[in-house]
């Protein structure tokens, strides 16, 4: 068995969910304490000394000083957290505050909810909508087949809930774990909404596979890595109708723009092919791809299931079809005239982007962009690529120019 020496720095001792540390070798380090940090429900069941000072966790300022303080007067101190607290939990902030550490975990709640709903879970994301917006937590389930959310009161099972209506997923919320009221419920995303769930609790959120297109989503589940197919991919990677796809060489600019990453939002409105958004999900990002054709609606949702990723299609015609969808973070605008571009500044995402091949939509797009308080900047893209001749000779063939214009709102925070 490992033995734990006492020490004059600070000892970080996970607790399980029942509240119990998770080695027997602890019982000299808590013994030895001067000082024992942790929240009233874990400082109410550790054995702690009785000659120690205790600090229950409120503000953790308070309690940063009190460590620094016993650091530096070498008195032996202990902080109790829930879990792996290395996993969204107190480490992050004892080690910047320049604390000397050794930390002890126990069963994290996330590995606890996979082994209790008897899952694997080495290609899981693990995300947290704990003390922050929760909107990245959703977008994460959005995007990805398989992800854990730490929850919050205000950020739990019902708001998870509530923004994945509309998605394919299957939700698993792991109640009192560790405990012997411990329960994993299986429930959809709209039964999740409309229910009161116990705090703290763990949302495992599924992809519902089986509805998926053959291919299924990208098996990695990776999506801060590069694609590894690459992206701005040639027009023969996609299906598509009489060449009714953003080229490629302007895709690359689009997506740039466009900033697709783990968290974020992209709304692909009058998608044609879909290789925008396509491309926007391979890199991470949640995607809604808005077309009104039916049968471009067949040809997203093939290109989605070839590349493996989960782009979500509302059919229906711009503008009228963006009502009631969830706030983007950034739109590309494939399609449509002025008054889809109106409906999208409407709902104020961060970026808008659009392709323009007629000039005369320039003008009137770059000044309703700036009246919705975008920065605009703009260019014009003109490729030619090569092209065999007879006899072995080469020459280059011109794309048709485009307009690509990006609006961006100043920064609030």
């Amino acid at each position: 068995m490992t033995r734990l020496t006492p020490t004059a720095g600070v000892t970080v001792v996970g607790m399980d969910a029942a509240g119990a540390p998770p080695h027997p070798a602890l019982a000299p380090v808590l013994a030895a304490a001067g000082l024992v940090v942790g929240a009233a429900r874990h400082l109410a069941v550790a054995p702690v000394p009785a000659g120690a000072d205790t600090v229950a966790l409120g503000p953790l300022a308070p309690a940063l000083h009190r460590l620094t303080e016993a650091v530096a007067a070498g008195v032996p101190s202990v902080v109790l957290a829930s879990g792996d607290p290395g996993l969204f939990g107190i480490v992050r902030r004892l080690r910047a505050a320049g604390l000397p550490l050794r930390v002890v975990p126990a069963v994290s709640s996330v590995a606890a909810a996979f082994a209790g709903a008897g899952l694997p879970w080495d290609g899981a994301a693990v995300v947290t909508a704990h003390g922050r917006d929760p909107r990245p937590a959703v977008n994460a389930c959005r995007a990805l087949p398989l992800v854990a959310v730490l929850t919050a009161p205000g950020a739990g099972a019902a708001e998870l809930g509530a923004g994945l209506i509309g998605w394919s997923r299957r939700l698993l919320v792991a109640e009192h774990l560790g405990t012997d009221a411990e329960r994993i419920r299986a429930v959809t995303p709209e039964q999740a909404a409309t229910e009161t769930w116990a705090d703290p609790h763990v949302v495992l959120s599924l992809a519902d596979t089986d509805r998926l297109a053959p291919g299924g989503m990208r098996a990695d589940n990776q999506p801060a890595a590069a694609p590894a197919g690459g992206w701005a991919l040639p027009e023969s990677r996609y299906a598509h109708r009489d060449s009714m796809i953003t080229k490629s060489e302007v895709r690359a600019l689009v997506v740039a723009r466009l900033r697709p990453r783990l968290g974020r939002l992209i709304w692909d409105v009058g998608a044609g092919s879909g290789s925008v958004g396509v491309e926007c999900a391979l890199l991470g990002a949640a995607v809604l791809a808005v077309e009104q054709d039916p049968r471009a609606g067949a040809t997203i949702r093939a290109n989605a299931a070839a590349h493996a990723v989960d782009v979500r299609l509302v059919t229906g015609r711009a503008p009228q079809a963006l009502a009631g969808l969830p706030e983007p973070d950034a739109v590309f605008v494939g399609g449509g005239g002025v008054d889809v571009l109106a409906a999208v500044v409407a709902r104020q995402p961060e970026r808008v982007v659009l392709t323009l091949a007629a000039l005369d939509r320039v003008a009137p797009a770059v000044a309703l962009l700036r009246a919705a308080g975008y920065t605009v900047e703009g260019s014009q893209l003109s490729a030619a690529r090569l092209a065999d001749l007879p006899g072995g000779s080469i020459r280059l063939a011109a794309t048709n120019p485009v307009v690509v214009l990006t609006g961006e709102r100043p920064c609030l925070t």
